[in-house]
C-alpha cells in the first residue's frame, strides 16, 4: 500500500535499529565485558589489540583503495586509522608471541569481502568500529587506566589527538554515513552488513575471552 511504507528514513536509522539487540549482546558478553567490568588482565587487552591490528589493517587499506569512490570518500578519514596506534600500544606492553586467533582472520575475510565491487559494505564496518571507538571506547580507556593501572601511552587506541573535539566529530561523521547512504540506490546491503560486523565483533570478544583465561 502507498504511503505504507515502514523502511527506516535514514541509513543511520535502519542501522541502529538492526542492530539494537546485538549492540546490547556485545556489551554484555566476552572480552569486552571483562574489560568494561573491570576484571580485564594485561594480557588479555594485549590479545584484544594483537587481533583487531590485522581487522584495522584491512579496513583502512579498503577504505583508502575506494577514496574516490563517491559513496566512500566521505568516510575516509585518517584521522580515525587505528592500526599505527595499535602497533604502538602492543610495543608498549611487549606484547610479543601472542596469537592471532581464527576469529580474527574470519573477521579479516568479511572486511576484504566487503571491500569486493563497490566496496559499499566498507560504511557498516566503518560505522560499528570507528564510532565504537568514540564512544564506548572512551569508557573502556578509563576503566583500563583505572583497574590495570596502564599508562597513557599503552592506551593510544582509545585517543585520537588529530580529533579536537570528539562529541563534535561523531555528530559530523553520522552526517557524512548519511550522505552516503543517501548516494546509494539500496542501502539494504550496508544494513545487513552492519549486524554482520556486530556478529563478528561478537564471536571475537568471546574466543578471546576463552583465550585470555577470562570469566567462566
Amino acid at each position: 500500500m502507498a504511503g505504507c511504507s515502514t523502511r527506516p528514513v535514514s541509513l543511520l536509522e535502519a542501522m541502529r535499529e538492526r542492530t539494537k539487540a546485538l549492540h546490547v549482546t556485545a556489551e554484555r558478553t566476552g572480552v569486552v565485558a571483562e574489560l568494561l567490568r573491570g576484571r580485564g588482565t594485561r594480557q588479555a587487552y594485549a590479545l584484544l589489540l594483537r587481533n583487531l591490528l590485522p581487522v584495522y589493517e584491512t579496513l583502512e587499506a579498503e577504505l583508502v583503495r575506494h577514496q574516490s569512490s563517491l559513496v566512500l570518500s566521505r568516510i575516509v578519514r585518517p584521522e580515525l586509522h587505528r592500526s599505527p596506534a595499535i602497533k604502538a600500544d602492543l610495543a608498549t606492553l611487549d606484547a610479543t608471541g601472542l596469537p592471532l586467533l581464527p576469529e580474527a582472520i574470519t573477521y579479516v575475510g568479511a572486511i576484504k569481502k566487503a571491500g569486493s565491487g563497490s566496496g559499499h559494505p566498507l560504511l557498516a564496518h566503518a560505522y560499528t568500529r570507528y564510532l565504537g571507538d568514540l564512544s564506548g571506547g572512551q569508557i573502556i580507556k578509563k576503566i583500563l587506566a583505572r583497574s590495570l593501572a596502564l599508562p597513557p601511552e599503552a592506551l593510544s587506541f582509545y585517543e585520537f589527538p588529530e580529533i579536537a573535539d570528539i562529541r563534535r566529530f561523531k555528530d559530523a561523521y553520522r552526517d557524512v554515513l548519511e550522505l552516503a547512504g543517501a548516494a546509494m540506490a539500496d542501502p539494504g546491503a550496508v544494513v545487513e552488513e552492519a549486524a554482520t560486523a556486530f556478529k563478528l565483533n561478537i564471536t571475537l570478544s568471546e574466543a578471546l575471552q576463552a583465550a585470555a583465561g577470562l570469566g567462566a
